[in-house]
C-alpha cells in the first residue's frame, strides 16, 4: 500500500510543479504590453482566418461585386480593385493563406534544421563535419536568392513558394540547434546519463531535443514572421501564388500598376502583412523572455 501511496503523491507533486511553472511562464509572457498586443493581433488573425466565410461579405475571386477600382465605402470596406472584386473579403480570405504559408514553411526548414542540427552536435567528428559545412554554403547565400533558385527549380506557385521558403531558413535552424546541443552536451545530466549507458535514441530525444526546445520555439515564432515576408515578395515577383489567389503578395503585385490612381489595393494587404509581421515578432520576443529561467525567477 506504501509505494502506490508514495507513487500518486509523487505525480500529484509534478503536476503541481509543472502547473505551477506554466502560470509562471503566462505570467512572465503576459508582463510585457508588446507580447501582449502579439498575441491579440495573432488571436483575431486566427478568428478572421476560422470564420472567413462568416466575415467577408463576398467570395475572394467574385467579379463585379461593385465598381471597378471602386474607393473604399459602407458597401465595400476596402474598396475593390481592378476587376470589381471586394478587396475586404479578398484580404479576410488571405489570411488563411498566410497562416498556412507560415505554418508549413516553418515546419519544412525546423525540422530539418533540427534534426540536422541534433546529428551533427550528438555525433560529432566526419558526421558533424559533413552536416555543418553543407549549412555553412547555404548560409553564404541569402535566404530569398536560396528561395529564387528553389521556385526557378520548382516553378511559381504557392506551394512551391512554401516549400521555398521553408528550405531557405533551414541553415538557421541548424545553427541554433547545433549551437544549444552542443552546450547542454557538457551539462552534468548528459553526462551522467552517457555513464549509466543510456542509448543514443534516448540521450537524443529524451535529454537533449526537451532541453534544447526553448530556443527552437522563440526561432520558429520570429520565423513565422520571415516565412510571411519571403512568401510575399515572392508572390509580388509572380513567382509564388498566382491570380487569382487572394494573398497579400499577390494583391499587392496586382495593384501595383493602380497605385496612383486606386491606393487602397495595395494600402490595405500591405498594412494586413505589416500587422501580422509586428504580431509575430512581439509574441517572440516575449517567448523569449518568458521562456528564459531567470525572467520566470524574477
Amino acid at each position: 500500500m506504501t509505494q502506490p501511496f508514495l507513487r500518486a503523491a509523487a505525480s500529484v507533486g509534478e503536476n503541481a510543479l509543472k502547473s505551477k511553472e506554466f502560470r509562471q511562464f503566462l505570467r512572465v509572457l503576459l508582463r510585457s504590453p508588446g507580447s501582449k498586443l502579439g498575441a491579440f493581433i495573432l488571436l483575431v488573425l486566427l478568428l478572421v482566418a476560422v470564420f472567413a466565410p462568416a466575415i467577408a461579405p463576398f467570395e475572394p475571386t467574385q467579379m463585379n461585386a461593385g465598381p471597378t477600382l471602386e474607393p473604399p465605402s459602407p458597401a465595400h470596406w476596402f474598396g475593390t480593385d481592378e476587376f470589381g472584386r471586394d478587396l475586404f473579403s479578398r484580404v479576410v480570405y488571405g489570411s488563411r493563406l498566410t497562416l498556412m504559408i507560415g505554418l508549413i514553411a516553418v515546419g519544412i526548414s525546423m525540422t530539418v534544421g533540427v534534426l540536422f542540427g541534433l546529428v551533427a552536435g550528438y555525433a560529432g567528428g566526419w558526421v558533424e563535419a559533413i552536416l555543418m559545412r553543407s549549412m555553412d554554403v547555404l548560409f553564404s547565400f541569402t535566404e530569398t536568392l536560396i528561395a529564387l533558385a528553389a521556385v526557378a527549380v520548382l516553378g511559381p506557385s504557392l506551394q512551391n513558394a512554401m516549400i521555398a521558403v521553408g528550405i531557405s531558413a533551414i541553415p538557421f535552424y541548424a545553427r541554433v540547434t547545433y549551437g544549444a546541443v552542443l552546450v547542454e552536451k557538457n551539462k552534468e545530466y548528459f553526462k551522467a546519463a552517457q555513464a549509466v549507458g543510456a542509448k543514443h535514441g534516448r540521450l537524443i530525444f529524451r535529454h537533449l531535443l526537451p532541453n534544447i526546445l526553448s530556443p527552437i520555439i522563440v526561432v520558429a515564432t520570429v520565423g513565422v514572421s520571415v516565412a510571411v515576408l519571403s512568401a510575399s515578395a515572392l508572390s509580388f515577383l509572380g513567382l509564388g501564388a498566382q491570380p487569382p489567389s487572394p494573398e497579400w503578395g499577390a494583391i499587392l503585385a496586382a495593384g501595383r500598376d493602380y497605385f496612383r490612381r486606386a491606393p487602397w489595393v495595395t494600402t490595405f494587404p500591405g498594412l494586413a502583412i505589416v500587422v501580422t509581421v509586428l504580431g509575430f515578432n512581439l509574441l517572440g520576443d516575449g517567448l523569449r523572455e518568458a521562456l528564459d529561467p531567470q525572467q520566470r525567477r524574477s
